[in-house]
């Protein structure tokens, strides 16, 4: 009888055509870089001026944004499971509509139920623990690094809107506990990103939860951000507005993750799966 078992090491494509009965499993999410981690911030911060924009600028309402969006990101992963590997514009296309979603998730129930954000934020994480309770007791993997099943993917992109949902709540919490200004909310999860970085480099904090701690804050640092350009001076921001801001994000998105994924710097090496005859 034939078995397939999975080895986390990498190998070239060199060393697969050599070795009869080894094939190539091609990760799905870029490479974990610095420009990553802005794109992402980025697109967090996309995310909430998009759903301000279509709800109030277009008129679609918050019921409207979240069929439309519910509809493409029902399309778009699924495009993204078919993939053989990370494709650059359907990954960023999935992330930005999965921000959109979680964004809509998080203020429907800390916003549109009045329910607290300290309860929202409790909900959100425990269903995000779920999630990775789930993914790591079906996987025995959390790593972003072997993203490379159908399996995984739906895992991982669950996580994703988790994450969303979950940084959206617990971004409520900063204004609506204190009188802090856009800026210096965007100062004050900055330094917690920081601090997170800090104790991974210099005190062996784990990189699978180091990295999905800092996915989360990403979002109320991104829509903190977003605020800061995006809100009228009296309100503590610049003015730009939702359309300004949400066009100069999604352009800086397409130039830090889009065009050097052209020249292929940040897809990750595929992984190799060997079949064994017994």
């Amino acid at each position: 009888m034939a078995h397939r078992t999975a080895e986390t090491t990498a190998a070239s494509p060199v060393d697969a055509a050599a070795s009869p009965g080894r094939r190539l499993r091609r990760n799905k999410v870029p490479e974990v870089t610095v420009r990553l981690w802005i794109a992402k911030v980025l697109c967090r911060s996309a995310g909430g001026t998009a759903v301000d924009l279509l709800d109030q600028k277009a008129g679609l309402g918050l019921t409207g944004v979240s069929v439309l969006t519910g509809v493409l990101l029902s399309v778009v992963p699924a495009v993204q499971f078919r993939t053989g590997a990370c494709r650059a514009g359907v990954y960023w296309s999935a992330v930005a509509l999965t921000g959109v979603v979680g964004t809509l998730v998080g203020d429907g129930l800390t916003g549109g139920t009045g329910v607290p954000p300290e309860t929202g934020t409790l909900v959100f994480a425990i269903a995000l623990a779920v999630v990775f309770t789930a993914w790591y007791r079906c996987e025995r993997t959390l790593s972003v690094h072997s993203v490379d099943t159908p399996g995984r993917a739906s895992f991982y992109w669950l996580a994703v809107l988790g994450t969303f949902a979950l940084g959206t709540a617990a971004g409520d919490l900063v204004p609506a506990r204190t009188d802090f200004a856009h800026w210096l909310s965007a100062v004050l999860f900055a330094l917690v990103i920081a601090a997170v970085a800090l104790a991974h480099l210099a005190l062996g904090l784990d990189a699978v939860w180091s990295f999905w701690i800092v996915h989360v804050l990403t979002r109320p640092f991104g829509a903190a951000v977003g605020d800061c350009l995006s809100q009228p001076a009296r309100d503590g921001g610049a003015g730009l507005g939702t359309v300004v801001t949400s066009v100069l994000f999604l352009w800086v998105v397409l130039g830090l993750a889009v065009c050097p994924a052209v020249t292929r710097k940040d897809v990750t090496r595929p992984q190799e799966t060997v079949r064994h005859a017994a």
